[in-house]
């Protein structure tokens, strides 16, 4: 594998979170990241914008960090502390960054960079939509401006992570974005909870690739700790990192053995299925498919990728 690949340019709308920052010492490793734009979900904004900027300082990283929607388009929503910290890194108490965020809006910096770039940029959306639609709202011609739309999000058979059953957390803690992206963007990739569930990754290999005295690599370990306590302590079977495997079919596209195309919407009302995401399987009612579902890759080739990426740090 090579350490450089010049021609995938990303931009990166995420909410840090330890599934997120594995994600994006991937996408620094084997892409051309050209910003992060930051939302709340994981955590609350000023977290997860602390978060990607000691990430950044940690990785010796110069990507732009640009702060963007501190709630939902609408409702208030529960934030995943309970996994991944009260600081979305672990509790560990790093000490604060030294770089500031930017002072231009998430949603302004999508707009601006997919103009700068038309057809160049990949968007990778790894947390929830709010930036992403807001940015949608403002311009309506984003779609055509980027060259790929992968999401991370949704549970495609109604199995989701929230105490709305069907409702992955991404999804449902901002269902109303996720329905203005849905709706409007055309094409666009799909990462589901239920792929990540299948594809999850084995206690001992992430042991294994965490025991190094990498200084990045280490700071992973630590900060990963309370949701990989998490994970095992709910009796899965392996790690489950939703964000690492939609960057890792970002980096490497051969790795998706079965995909499938349908039209997907997004509830937004009803209190038990607020935030699901509904796939029309059948395609019964005649609309254009908007998503590419993932439904398997190269679990070997997505451990390898993982492997290469915390073992050089």
């Amino acid at each position: 594998m090579s350490d450089n690949n010049s021609k995938l340019t990303l931009l990166i709308d995420t909410d840090p979170g330890v599934d997120d920052a594995l994600a994006l010492m991937m996408a620094h490793r084997y892409a051309d990241v050209v910003g992060l734009t930051i939302a709340a979900g994981n955590v609350g904004l000023g977290h997860t914008v602390r978060n990607a900027l000691k990430l950044c300082e940690m990785g010796g990283w110069s990507t732009p960090v640009y702060p963007g929607c501190p709630e939902p388009m609408l409702h208030p929503a529960p934030d995943a502390a309970f996994v991944h910290g009260q600081d979305g890194f672990g509790d560990v108490g790093y000490l604060p960054p030294t770089a500031q965020a930017r002072t231009e809006h998430a949603a302004l910096a999508i707009i601006r960079e997919a103009k700068t770039r038309p057809g160049e940029l990949t968007l990778v959306a790894l947390g929830p939509l709010t930036n992403v639609a807001l940015a949608l709202q403002l311009e309506p011609e984003l779609p055509s401006l980027f060259k790929r739309l992968l999401i991370m999000g949704g549970a495609v058979t109604g199995r989701g992570n929230t105490h709305r059953v069907p409702a992955e957390f991404n999804i449902g803690f901002d269902p109303e974005a996720a329905a203005v992206v849905f709706s409007r963007w055309p094409e666009f990739d799909l990462v589901d909870w239920e792929a990540t569930v299948r594809h999850a990754i084995p206690y001992p290999s992430m042991d294994r690739w965490l025991d190094t005295d990498h200084p990045l690599t280490s700071f992973y370990g630590a900060i990963s700790g309370t949701a990989r306590r998490f994970t095992k302590d709910h009796g899965r079977a392996g790690f489950l990192a939703a964000d690492a495997l939609a960057m890792a079919i970002v980096l490497r596209p051969e790795l998706v053995e079965r995909m499938e195309r349908h039209h997907v919407a997004v509830e937004t009302a009803g209190e038990h299925c607020r935030g699901a995401t509904v796939v029309d399987w059948e395609d019964r009612l005649g609309r254009k498919p908007n998503a590419s579902i993932v439904l398997s890759i190269d679990q070997g080739g997505f451990e390898d990728l993982l492997a290469s990426t915390l073992e050089a740090g």
